[in-house]
């Protein structure tokens, strides 16, 4: 008998209907983080060129 390794017993995990919703939220929770970050770095680079009028005109493209 084949001894299952940790990557199969950690998908296993994964894929349960219990566990998807929160595989989800932590994907949606990763995405939005990375998405403010670099919003953010975007910001502080107008900062520092000193063009903060443009703040605004850059966040509602």
């Amino acid at each position: 008998m084949e001894e299952a390794s940790g990557w199969h017993n950690f998908l296993e995990i994964l894929t349960k209907p219990d566990n998807i919703p929160i595989v989800a939220m932590l994907i949606l929770v990763i995405f939005f983080t990375w998405l403010g970050l670099r919003e953010g770095f975007k910001n502080d680079k107008l900062i520092e060129e000193g063009k903060e009028d443009e703040i605004p005109n850059e966040m509602w493209k």
